[in-house]
């Protein structure tokens, strides 16, 4: 039995690098975050972007103090260089047009585009500007040339930017910066590029009248973190979630509340899939009939009687396309190995993760998650107590595992 690494970022130097634009706030938090995770972080800002953050703050969270300048550090009379060849990684956030354009043509303006200049390391580019200068084609051919030379670029997302107005622009959150930094150090930002990857989320309502329903307990935290990894790794996410969240970047969301609902997207979407990730707790039961009003209190102790529901996860098992990939979950509170090897032969799946739901900090609305997740050919991997975005990579990693050793002769 294997046990799963904690975070791709532990141990890697990582170049901070901040420009001048009102999202550099932002970049605060994109540090907390690398820190915590192991990360070694050196930040590197420009003159302007001191006119939105402090100097002294990154130095204090920060694993060395800020750089800015060429010839700031007498120790150091080449600070660019030796960032560059030290870094594992080269982040900027926010990126503003003027570093864009001169990281584009190789201009050494300072010591932020002479690092970038410098460094034979994987280069994450985040850009923030207003909508107009994000529209402007010279700055979309700019991204353009450097996304084909190998520089990833975390899209600007929309929503409200300096001066109050709305648009394309706005640098995107830290967690999907952070998150596509993880994805860079593992090598996986690519993984699934290509394929179109569908993921359940959340627990079915099946109704007993007009108010009250049947449900579970699951928030669908887990599947929602399964489609954000999938987005970071290039994949072509479908959502099929029956919760209302923040809808993760670059992920189409399918609306649905009932097993049978969950059941006709799910076959829908198989269609086109190459991966299912089945990741909502569907109702087993449901009410054979529904009053089509409130139950009145006044009446008695309703009879409710229950009836089966399909098992998607089974039929879609038998009916696949023999190059699809399937991956089941198993929430369970005892006997958890037994269980979901039972269930992984039963539902003719190539994973099943398997979850204790009675132990603490584990499954059903916590942020943390642990794991057991068996191969079809019968390896176990055991992911211990851990965030449900280091469970999504976990499970993820398996899928692309797996369909390399399918593709392989």
């Amino acid at each position: 039995m294997s046990t799963e690494p904690l975070s791709p970022v532990a141990g890697k130097r990582i170049v901070l690098c901040v420009s001048g634009g009102i999202a550099a706030y932002k970049s605060i938090e994109v540090m907390r975050r690398l820190v915590d995770a192991g990360a070694h972080v050196s930040p590197v800002l420009t003159k302007g972007a001191l006119n939105f953050v402090g100097k002294t703050t990154f130095s204090a969270l920060g694993s060395e103090p800020v750089q800015m300048g060429l010839f700031d550090d007498n120790a150091n009379p080449i600070p660019h260089t030796r960032l560059g060849q030290e870094a594992d990684i080269v982040v900027v956030a926010p990126a503003t047009a003027r570093v864009i354009s001169d990281y584009r043509t190789g201009r050494s303006a300072d010591l932020l585009t002479a690092t970038l200049i410098a460094t034979a390391a994987p280069v994450v580019l985040a850009p923030a500007m207003h909508t107009e200068m994000w529209e402007h084609p010279a700055v979309e051919e700019n991204l353009n040339v450097l996304a084909d030379r190998g520089v990833v670029i975390v899209p600007a997302e929309e929503g409200r930017l300096a001066g109050g107005d709305i648009g394309k622009g706005r640098l995107a959150a830290p967690a999907t910066i952070v998150r596509t930094i993880e994805a860079v150090a593992a090598g996986t930002q690519n993984s699934l590029a290509g394929q179109r990857v569908v993921v359940t989320a959340g627990g079915t309502r099946e109704p007993m009248d007009a108010v009250r329903f049947l449900g579970n307990r699951s928030s669908g935290k887990q599947g929602y973190a399964i489609a954000d990894e999938a987005a970071a790794r290039g994949g072509d996410v479908v959502l099929i979630s029956t919760v209302e969240r923040d809808t993760p970047p670059g992920v189409q969301v399918v609306r649905v509340e009932t097993a049978a609902e969950m059941s006709d997207a799910v076959r829908e979407a198989m269609q086109t899939a190459d991966v299912l990730v089945m990741a909502a707790a569907v109702a087993d039961f449901r009410p054979a009939e529904a009053a089509p009003g409130k139950i009145k209190k006044a009446g008695g102790v309703p009879n409710v009687t229950l009836e089966a529901t399909e098992d998607i996860l089974a039929n879609v098992g038998a009916t696949r396309r023999p190059d699809q990939m399937i991956v089941g979950f198993a929430a369970e509170t005892s006997d958890l190995r037994e269980n979901a090897a039972g269930k992984l032969t039963r539902k003719g799946v190539d994973l099943m993760v398997a979850n204790d739901v009675s132990a603490p900090e584990v499954g059903f609305g916590h942020d943390t998650n642990e794991v057991l997740i068996l191969t079809a050919a019968g390896e176990e991997h055991a992911v211990p107590l851990a965030s449900k975005a280091v469970i999504a990579r976990a499970v993820l990693d398996h899928v692309v595992a797996a369909q390399a050793k399918t593709k392989s002769p």
